[in-house]
């Protein structure tokens, strides 16, 4: 105000028989004001950005008003539990129930004692196990408030689905807490835990268990099997022939134009959009494609630390799609919407509409993986043969001929929605039947091979394309990693984009950096530890002091697949990476793997472990390479430790525990 006031006295002092303002200038100065006050009122205020937030009504409230019986609820990552409860729920209706599928997210699960309030209600849990027994993200809560809670739960009805894999240490562990903590807090179960193995046939495990659930469930209720075996739509088709394109989905997962105008925060309902700024082959030579690509994070606000996994949402191949759209004769480009047939349900669409079909066909359909029985068995009314008829239905069944059929023809020949209609020309479903049938696409997760201490604003990958024959003679390729190789870095004057966000991992660099780290990573699984080289050299470099750093790598051949060969040799060079052990499985007679060079090292191995408090770290492989480097640290263990193997097994347990063993594995 000082200001102001000393410049209106100079003015006063210099023409003091004028008026300071004139009568225009103050009428101007009054239009200027009502319209910058007009602009700002008037301005279009932001869209606010939609938040997730749970939903208001009560589980059981909305269960009883709409007379429904069953909930089934799941804990799903990858979309496989989520499609299970969603079959579940529709079997409800064929005795004489009504169920609902149900994310624990979106509730108050501290309501679920009330369930008991409903005449015959029961809760189904579809309970997935991600990473080292770890619940799935939207099962995060659930898994807490178990934890945290004591409320009695004696009137309520349960069951359990479990989903993992045995390759895994920890096999089925969500499904198994689940079932164990509601039979302690008095709940009762109605009928065995089932435990679905991803190893084997996730599908046959599934299917056999329900076929004895829903009988043991009438039993328990006193009521009987509708016997209606009748396909049941959930959804209707709403064909639109005059609408505005702007309201339209054309690919977005969640909010509308959400691709077009881009909002913080991003996460899975909300991905970025990033610029592929690099992408190059790594391998020098063989049949393989490895690929290095650079997603450009600036202006996200995207964070992220070593280890985490970066999401990624593909696409399908538009030839696939084509061929869908020619086999069904169908216009692609109908903008359609499938509306629940139950008004009352959350769920209103099973993917976002109004779309066209490409779009569906294209980015929210999965039609790569070999169909589920029940889809086989809901389309099953559509051939025009009957033989045709009998065989779907009959893979769709328990009986021992059913699975191997389905087996042999439908998983062994790795035969995908398009195959099963190329190779039975009597089958040829309803478009929108199809849509409603098929699961959603999923989100690839990728460990990220880069630091953000070094690389703030930019997020690599590291991966394989795959691509393989079928016993049909087909060529198969993997979804993301084709659509990632075809993101070059400018398609026809056009940045490409990538939509992505971060799911956060705790496989995570020891909070001491004098902690020696033993990293062993062969192929892509040296990913994430691309970024803790790039971490530890970037510690030094700020004069921390730094403990040692091992790698173990394995390829094939040195000179075709020995990926980020320089950026490891440097670091070698630079002190970063004072051991660097590179197995090259191929080069000699004898193959040579990751676990042997751990035992060739062992003296070096044993004492970083027992002596130094070394962590370590295993990426890649879980079926065969995780079991195998395991197995040489039992064995480094017995021999140097002087132990038993079972306490050598108990060894490596314990520093799993402690969290001196961390893996990121896949299968």
């Amino acid at each position: 105000m000082a200001d102001m006031d000393t410049e209106t006295s100079t003015q006063a002092v210099v023409g003091e028989e004028e008026p300071l303002f004139s009568n225009l200038d103050l009428f101007l100065f009054s239009l200027i004001v009502g319209l910058v006050i007009y602009w700002f009122m008037s301005r279009k205020k932001p869209e606010p950005i939609p938040e997730f937030k749970k939903i208001d009504t009560p589980f059981y409230f909305f269960m009883n008003a709409n007379g429904k019986n069953i909930i089934v609820f799941y804990g799903s990552q990858t979309g496989t539990a989520e499609e299970f409860a969603n079959r579940l729920s529709k079997d409800a209706q064929r005795y004489g129930m009504k169920g609902m599928a149900a994310d624990p997210e979106e509730y108050d699960m501290g309501e679920l004692s009330r369930l008991s309030e409903i005449k015959n209600s029961l809760a189904i849990f579809c309970m997935a196990t991600y990473g080292e027994g770890d619940p799935t993200d939207n099962a995060q809560d659930f898994y807490d408030w178990l934890q945290e809670n004591d409320d009695d739960m004696s009137g309520l009805n349960y069951t359990v689905f479990a989903l993992g894999n045995k390759t895994y240490e920890h096999y089925n562990a969500m499904g198994k807490y689940v079932d164990k903590r509601l039979e302690d807090l008095g709940a009762k179960r109605i009928f065995d835990l089932g435990l679905g193995d991803d190893d084997g046939n996730l599908e046959e495990d599934f299917v056999s268990w329900r076929e004895q659930f829903w009988p043991a469930v009438c039993e328990h209720f006193g009521v009987e099997a509708s016997g209606d075996e009748l396909s049941i739509r959930q959804y209707e088709l709403k064909e639109h022939t005059d609408i505005n394109m702007n309201k339209v989905y054309t690919g977005e997962i969640g909010r509308l134009k959400s691709f077009e105008v881009q909002k913080p925060p991003f996460d899975s309902k909300n991905p970025f959009l990033a610029p592929v700024t690099v992408n190059r082959k790594l391998n020098k030579a063989g049949d393989r494609h490895l690929m290095h690509l650079e997603l450009d994070i600036t202006g996200s606000k995207i964070r992220y630390e070593s280890g985490d996994h970066v999401a990624v949402f593909p696409t399908n191949d538009s030839v696939l799609v084509n061929k869908l759209g020619q086999i069904l004769g169908v216009d692609l480009d109908k903008v359609i919407s499938l509306n629940n047939l139950d008004e009352e349900s959350n769920k209103k669409h099973p993917f976002p509409c109004p779309t066209t079909y490409r779009t569906a066909l294209t980015h929210y359909l999965d039609i790569t993986h070999p169909p589920r029985t029940n889809v086989l068995y809901e389309l099953a009314q559509y051939a025009s043969d009957p033989k045709d008829q009998e065989n779907m239905r009959k893979m769709a069944s328990s009986s021992p001929e059913g699975k191997a059929l389905y087996q042999s023809w439908v998983l062994d020949a790795s035969r995908n929605i398009l195959a099963i209609l190329e190779d039975m020309p009597s089958l040829r479903p309803p478009v929108d039947h199809l849509c409603e049938l098929l699961p959603r696409l999923q989100a690839r997760y990728y460990s990220i091979a880069s630091s953000s201490k070094v690389h703030p604003n930019s997020i690599h990958i590291c991966a394989v394309v795959v691509e393989y024959k079928t016993k049909t003679g087909r060529t198969n390729k993997g979804v993301a990693t084709n659509w990632l190789k075809n993101k070059l870095v400018t398609d026809n004057g056009h940045k490409s984009t990538v939509p992505m966000y971060i799911r956060k991992s705790q496989f995570r660099l020891p909070f001491k950096a004098t902690n020696p780290v033993i990293m062993i990573g062969p192929g892509t699984g040296i990913a994430p530890f691309v970024g803790f080289i790039q971490e530890r050299g970037w510690l030094k470099q700020q004069g921390k002091e730094v403990g040692e750093t091992v790698m173990y790598f394995g390829c094939r051949h040195k000179n075709e697949d020995y990926i980020y060969q320089e950026e490891l040799e440097e670091a070698e060079k630079n002190a970063v990476l004072p051991q660097l052990h590179v197995a090259f499985s191929r080069d000699q007679d004898q193959k040579v793997y990751v676990q042997h060079l751990l035992k060739k090292n062992k003296e070096n191995i044993w004492k970083l472990i027992h002596n130094d408090n070394a962590h370590i770290y295993v990426c890649g492989d879980a079926r065969n390479m995780a079991k195998d480097v395991q197995s040489a640290f039992h064995d480094i263990a017995e021999e140097l430790g002087g132990m038993t193997r079972t306490q050598a097994t108990d060894y490596v347990k314990k520093l799993m525990t402690k969290g001196r063993y961390s893996q990121d594995v896949w299968s």
